[in-house]
């Protein structure tokens, strides 16, 4: 699904999904650099993010995977 993920000085990092009409903050993550791993976002949801480079600037648009229930972190 696609999702924008964004830092502002307010909520820190958050993501919107546009077809779900859904902004969250990110609560947890697997990487500092965000990018090759799996995020957390406050609703409960564990998406996976593609392999990005480390300095990637924010706002920006990417795919990510949303794991289903009981999947492994």
């Amino acid at each position: 699904m696609k999702v924008m993920i964004r830092r502002s000085p307010e909520t820190g990092l958050s993501i919107y999904v546009p077809k779900k009409d859904l902004e969250e903050p990110i609560v947890e993550f697997e990487h500092e650099s965000l990018w090759g791993g799996w995020i957390r976002i406050a609703n409960g949801w564990v998406l996976d993010l593609p392999e990005m480079a480390a300095g990637t600037s924010l706002p920006i648009t990417v795919n990510a995977r949303k794991r289903g229930e009981g999947e492994e972190q």
